[in-house]
């Protein structure tokens, strides 16, 4: 699938989503399609009552999206949400170094993350989380999710936060 086909998959998708569910399965569904990812999830962020939560998952037998836990501070936290940037780590060891359950990642497949945080309103309000194979988040790739699921990502939460609210 080429970019301007996965881009408009994604439009025809978002544009009938009635649930956060659908709304984020599009955003999977152009990430996997466009840069790659083995595993694919949002968490969102509520910084007033200092918890995040898993709102959306690929894999929801080993990351399951429910209740919160608390926000996680340390050299993580300070580039995602303190410095807005992506969070980029190519081998198990330097996933290990941020992530408590890197063993799960590592038997799951993935020794690679990118977290890019999520925008809106000059507010963090989530984190899209795409993992797959050592070494596979190269610049290009990381260029290529910045230039084509930015704002993607950015109208996924919206849509989702319109039916979690009902707004």
């Amino acid at each position: 699938m080429t970019t301007t086909e996965a881009l408009a998959t994604f439009d025809a998708a978002i544009a009938v989503a009635q649930t956060a569910e659908a709304a984020y399965k599009a955003l999977q569904d152009l990430a996997q399609a466009s840069v790659g990812a083995k595993l694919f999830t949002i968490m969102t962020v509520d910084m007033a009552a200092d918890v995040a939560r898993r709102a959306y998952t690929s894999d929801p037998v080993n990351y399951p999206a429910s209740g919160t836990k608390p926000i996680n501070y340390g050299p993580w936290f300070d580039v995602v949400h303190k410095q807005r940037a992506y969070f980029v780590a190519n081998t198990i060891q330097e996933i290990a170094q941020v992530f408590f359950d890197h063993k799960l990642i590592n038997n799951l497949g993935c020794q690679s993350v990118i977290n890019m945080p999520i925008v809106i309103g000059d507010e963090l309000v989530a984190t899209m989380n795409i993992l797959d194979v050592e070494g596979y988040y190269t610049p290009e790739r990381v260029q290529m999710v910045r230039e084509l699921l930015s704002i993607p990502a950015k109208l996924a939460v919206l849509v989702a936060q319109t039916w979690e609210t009902g707004a």
